[in-house]
């Protein structure tokens, strides 16, 4: 019997231990990373938010609700009329977070994170959308780069306007995707193709100017050669006549110019290996075998 009693004593303060403990561990909260516990006691909501770590000591009859106030994206995809009474089909990615510090509110306001973005962000994106989509004349005018842009800088200031009083805060909105309808699709597809068409025949236009400017090029330096060459010919063509005036003139006025040239050319004659000898009469007053020129009185005629 003595040996029982410190066995019950031990097991009785292992037990009591173990309740302490289980007692202590109501009195600490951990948070985890990137939330906010909101804490509530017989339906009344704690102001102040619990951020991430442990709290210690907090009161055992707290009931919690964790808001998560990491960075998260909303997709939305809506028709959106335009001027033109067409509707396109537009991907919508909205980044946002939850405001921590304003998380009791929420939950006293509105509920969780999830209510609050079902509250309050869907339907808002969705009104801006339709309003955006007046402003816009035509469907086809979603694919400009300056209406994407003008319409996701409304959005996001849109947004961020009414949704940072209600603790959310949007960072960006952007345009994932745009659809028109299918007969714009079609329409505009056909308009490229023309468009391509038109840019072949310009292209091949401007292939034939080149060529035919090529052309002309040539033909302009043909002709300013045969300009030169004509020119070349009457220059040396004025030469020859003035030569040939120039030697009938000598010859007109001396006789004895056409004796020397002939003696010349029968210097020229003796040079030659198969030359023959001519036998002149020294006394004849026109002694040229080879040019029989007649006496002077017919070179005067």
């Amino acid at each position: 019997m003595a040996r029982v009693a410190p066995q019950r004593n031990i097991l009785v303060i292992a037990v009591g231990v173990i309740i302490a403990v289980l007692i202590a561990m109501q009195f600490v909260k951990t948070i985890p990373p990137g939330r906010v516990g909101v804490a509530t006691l017989f339906g009344n909501v704690i102001a102040e938010g619990f951020t991430q770590g442990l709290h210690v000591p907090v009161n055992p009859l707290y009931k919690w609700t964790l808001f998560d106030a990491r960075e998260k994206t909303h997709v939305e995809t809506a028709n959106v009329p335009s001027q033109d009474q067409l509707q396109t089909r537009l991907d919508v990615s909205v980044q946002f977070r939850i405001d921590g510090s304003m998380a009791p509110r929420i939950l006293e306001e509105t509920g969780d994170a999830v209510a609050t973005v079902q509250v309050h962000l869907i339907p808002k994106l969705r009104s801006l959308l339709l309003e955006q989509g007046k402003s816009i004349k035509r469907a086809e005018d979603f694919f400009k780069e300056e209406t994407q842009a003008t319409l996701q800088l409304a959005l996001t200031e849109g947004l961020r306007d009414y949704l940072s009083p209600k603790g959310i805060i949007v960072t960006a909105v952007l345009i994932r995707d745009i659809t028109l309808p299918p007969f714009i699709v079609e329409a505009i597809e056909k308009k490229k193709e023309r468009e391509q068409a038109v840019e072949r025949e310009r292209a091949e236009l401007e292939r034939v100017r080149t060529e035919l400017q090529q052309e002309v090029a040539r033909a302009e330096a043909g002709r300013a050669a045969a300009e030169e060459e004509a020119a070349r010919m009457r220059i040396l063509a004025d030469a020859q006549a003035y030569e040939i005036t120039q030697i009938n003139n000598a010859i007109a006025s001396n006789p004895a110019y056409i004796q020397l040239q002939s003696l010349e050319a029968l210097k020229a004659i003796s040079k030659d290996p198969a030359s023959k000898i001519y036998f002149m009469d020294g006394s004849s007053p026109n002694p040229l075998p080879l040019l029989h020129l007649g006496d002077r009185q017919t070179l005067q005629r």
